[in-house]
């Protein structure tokens, strides 16, 4: 999908061979905002660079490969692409050491980042994140591949149907005008291309020993309903890496960001205030 109208045509910076689509505004020291799987980076710009930029932050939102408008090379992308992608991005924009919120997959991107490149990160928000796959998780991951390569591409109805129920709380999945306006929304998307080649893109291994190595001060956030990344797997992240703490959002699936907006910029403007 393009950009709306109304809003301004992405820039775009090359890096680890692609061109990334991304945007910067407000005024103030900058925070990159990494997107989870699937997402393209104005989701944020629904709740939280409005919040960031009325706080005296800047933003950085980008599209991850293989999002429109930033390129799609073929192939299966896996964690490694993705951290080189954004630490190609950082050192192009020159915004090391940053301040880095990320959800999902890109709070994974962020973690990596801290791990092995820890000049380019000054602090990082990890929501919705875990530091590797419980046997659950790990079979959700592995029916999405075998279903990416089994070529089945099932009807949009059928696609948007899961996603609310994975994605979002009872409290969202119990109002029936929220519901019938997120399936309208999910089904119109679709998953496409985009999310089946980052249907790879997952932690390969227990992270917990490397994130032990982490020096950057970080904070964690769950939310109570998240289905994809549960809190207890969150929680085993903030144990890992020395001095982060842990915020736990209540009502809200693994798209707080979206369900409980208020209380998930609350939770980043603080901590980034006192780093």
């Amino acid at each position: 999908m393009g950009y709306a109208a109304g809003r301004r045509a992405p820039d775009f910076v090359t890096t680890n061979g692609i061109r990334l689509a991304y945007e910067r505004s407000g005024r103030g020291e900058p925070v990159l905002m990494i997107m989870g799987s699937g997402s393209a980076g104005r989701a944020w710009t629904m709740h939280q660079t409005p919040a960031l930029h009325a706080a005296g932050y800047a933003t950085v939102v980008f599209d991850n490969r293989g999002i429109a408008p930033s390129d799609a090379p073929p192939g299966k992308y896996v964690l490694a692409d993705m951290v080189a992608d954004t630490k190609g991005l950082i050192e192009a924009l020159d915004l090391a050491p940053c301040r880095i919120v990320g959800t999902s997959l890109g709070a994974m991107i962020a973690q990596e980042l801290a791990i092995d490149h820890p000049e380019l990160v000054r602090c990082a928000v990890l929501i919705a994140t875990r530091a590797r796959a419980d046997a659950a998780r790990r079979a959700q991951t592995e029916a999405e591949m075998a279903l990416v390569e089994s070529g089945v591409r099932l009807p949009a109805a059928y696609q948007a149907a899961t996603t609310v129920f994975k994605m979002f709380s009872p409290a969202t999945l119990n109002d029936d005008d929220a519901v019938a306006a997120w399936l309208d929304i999910f089904e119109m998307s679709g998953g496409g291309a985009a999310q089946d080649r980052q249907a790879w893109a997952d932690i390969a291994d227990d992270r917990r020993p490397a994130l032990r190595r982490v020096t950057a001060p970080c904070r964690v956030v769950t939310f109570t309903d998240d289905l994809i990344t549960p809190p207890h797997l969150g929680a085993e992240v903030a144990e890992a890496i020395p001095g982060c703490d842990l915020v736990e959002i209540s009502g809200c699936g693994h798209l707080g960001y979206l369900e409980r907006p208020d209380a998930l910029n609350a939770a980043i403007i603080e901590f980034l205030d006192n780093h």
